[in-house]
């Protein structure tokens, strides 16, 4: 039994030799090299044809050459230096990616001996490469009200490289809320987080910007960045708050409807319809509400209806601004109207004192009223006149009141009513202004005495007149009114030649007409006369025009004076006419003795004349006499003329 086990062991001994000679050869033909990746073309990997135990010249005659399979050829021999150099520029990333390390094999067969040599050419890594994220921007979304400790995955960066070459670490820029930690996976990679390390406002910071930068450990050292944005997420947690807490406006009374008055503005730090905000108003007046419009989504206020600053000068009101959230805040606002001069002055009568008696005393308030103007300032401020010439005054009383005073004593004779016109004025721009017209009755005294027409009379009577004759008609006039007036005719207590004038004329108290009471004679009242001028010219007849029918009478010489009714009527027209160019004023006035006295409380005196001497033969009514020159009986002068003879009718003579 012992020699069959010392064969079998002898075997296995050959067998183990074989096998540990064919490896020896095998690691015997086996040539390593090694070269960087990125080399240029040409570049000397390693001496073939010296590791081959060749000469350089032998290289072609051996019929060295390299044998691939199918693979780009990345390595060629050089025949002169019998150097393996490279055929091109080899990546090694694009070689071999991430396996490490990155060999190369391939065979050089050497044809004339039919023996292939292993070739095995490991590419370095160098450092050609920054770690790259797959973006340069990122946006990471966190709600504000997440709590801190909460972790935010960051992107990866990749680095082709191998390594210490490749991605090595991590970095985050500085920042109060967030911190950066990286966690190694169980193959080695790195995975960075972002950590949430203090509460987010939206509000106070909606938006934080951080840089991440990734590093590989090469020489030098590359690095790439990723700038990530981090949006904090809302939640309602704030209410709009307005710019102000008090808006104040001014506007005119006058602008017209739909005038922008100002814009409230609330702003909300929430976003979307948490940040969008309503306006409304919240405390208004309901007289009020109509005149202003508010918009919903802007906050402008508008006029909506007219202004009248005298209607109200002041509007306060409350606007309420609402977030999506239903978040409420509030604000007020005061709108100031400014006047316009757009209002009159008003005056207001409050008492007339009319009629007033013409001898009211200097300042007699007449018309006590008031000037109101519902304007401010100076376009409410009004003063008052009135028109000039006028015998009044006005005179402020007190606040707005005023007085229409008697500037002087009125006369009513003169002036028995006035038209006064009271103008009250403001003092705006443009002024306006108002009129009043007051018409102001002047009551009568009676303070003026009648007044004849004449101071005095004188009238030409024929003689042996008709006893109970209208012989003339006085006129008085009196510039008082009513009652006073009224004028009464009275003849004075007198006496002519011993007997009481009242028996030689009457007067009629209402109408003034005197009345002879006795016929007259001429030869008994001739020597009474004072009072006398020559008559006027006019009075002179001619013979031819002696008084008759058109100057036609055929009278003898001695003048007596026709019986015919028709010639007797036209002398007493002729008087009649004498006695009204005397009351005219082309008679002598005057009085002295033997005048008649009238009254009417202030009367002229009247003088009763007797038939004028034409100086001519004249022919009396009532007589058959003819008057001639009498120098005796009129100015005591012996006439140019004439026998200065009066034939004497049948009558008896009258002393």
């Amino acid at each position: 039994m012992a020699a069959p086990t010392k064969r079998q062991h002898c075997r296995r001994l050959v067998l183990l030799c074989v096998l540990l000679r064919t490896l020896w050869e095998a690691r015997a033909s086996q040539i390593r090299y090694s070269v960087p990746e990125e080399r240029e073309k040409g570049y000397n990997v390693g001496n073939i044809s010296k590791d081959l135990g060749l000469e350089t010249r032998e290289l072609a005659d051996r019929g060295v050459r390299i044998v691939s399979r199918g693979r780009t050829q990345l390595f060629s021999l050089n025949p002169q230096t019998g150097s393996l150099i490279t055929a091109g520029r080899i990546d090694r990333e694009e070689l071999c990616a991430q396996s490490s390390p990155c060999l190369v094999h391939f065979k050089v067969l050497v044809e004339d001996s039919v023996k292939l040599y292993g070739i095995e050419i490991e590419v370095r890594d160098i450092n050609d490469n920054a770690p790259k994220f797959e973006a340069e921007n990122l946006e990471v979304k966190i709600n504000e009200v997440a709590a801190p400790g909460a972790r935010y995955p960051l992107p990866e960066a990749i680095d082709p490289d191998v390594g210490v070459n490749s991605l090595q670490s991590y970095q985050l820029s500085p920042s109060h809320h967030f911190s950066l930690d990286v966690q190694t996976r169980d193959d080695g990679t790195l995975n960075p987080e972002l950590v949430l390390e203090h509460t987010l406002d939206r509000e106070e910071e909606a938006v934080h910007h951080l840089v991440l930068t990734a590093s590989d450990g090469g020489d030098p050292r590359r690095s790439s960045t990723v700038r990530i944005q981090v949006t904090v997420l809302d939640t309602n947690d704030n209410a709009p708050v307005f710019a102000q807490p008090i808006y104040r406006a001014k506007v005119l009374e006058n602008v017209p409807p739909g005038t922008l008055l100002l814009t409230v503005r609330a702003s909300d730090p929430d976003e979307g319809a948490n940040g969008k905000v309503a306006y409304k108003f919240r405390k208004i007046n309901e007289k009020q509400s109509p005149i202003f419009q508010l918009n919903e989504n802007t906050g402008e206020i508008f006029v909506a209806k007219s202004l009248d600053y005298e209607e109200c000068s002041f509007y306060e009101m409350e606007i309420q601004a609402e977030d999506g959230g239903g978040l409420k805040g509030r604000t007020k606002v005061l709108i100031m109207v400014e006047d316009v001069n757009d209002n009159r002055p008003e005056v207001t009568i409050t008492s007339l004192f009319s009629p007033v008696r013409e001898d009211a005393p200097q300042g007699t308030v007449i018309v006590l009223f008031n000037a109101h103007d519902q304007d401010s300032g100076k376009n409410g401020q009004v003063f008052c006149s009135i028109q000039e010439n006028l015998p009044f005054k006005l005179e402020n009383s007190i606040e707005d009141y005023y007085r229409l005073l008697t500037a002087q004593i009125l006369d009513r004779e003169k002036a028995s009513e006035y038209n006064i016109t009271v103008t009250a004025t403001d003092r705006g721009m443009p002024p306006l202004s108002t009129e009043i017209h007051i018409t102001l009755y002047v009551t009568d005294i009676n303070d003026n005495p009648p007044a004849f027409s004449q101071a005095s009379y004188s009238i030409y009577l024929p003689e042996n007149n008709l006893r109970g004759t209208s012989i003339f008609s006085v006129t008085a006039h009196d510039p008082d009114n009513n009652e006073n007036a009224r004028v009464t005719y009275s003849l004075v207590d007198d006496t002519i030649q011993g007997a009481p004038l009242s028996s030689y004329v009457s007067i009629n108290s209402e109408t003034g007409v005197l009345y002879a009471l006795r016929s007259f004679d001429y030869e008994q009242f001739r020597n009474l006369q004072m009072q006398q001028a020559p008559p006027n010219t006019d009075w002179r007849f001619s013979q031819a025009q002696r008084p008759g029918t058109s100057g036609s009478q055929n009278g003898d010489e001695t003048g007596t004076w026709p019986n015919n009714q028709f010639d007797t009527e036209m002398l007493q027209a002729m008087i009649l006419a004498s006695a009204s160019e005397a009351a005219d004023g082309s008679s002598t006035l005057g009085g002295g003795a033997g005048t008649m006295g009238l009254s009417a409380r202030y009367g002229p005196q009247f003088t009763l004349q007797h038939v004028p001497d034409y100086r001519q033969n004249v022919y009396i009514p009532g007589s058959n006499a003819t008057l001639t020159n009498a120098p005796g009986k009129r100015d005591g002068k012996t006439p140019a003329g004439g026998n200065g003879n009066k034939k004497k009718s049948g009558k008896k003579e009258k002393k």
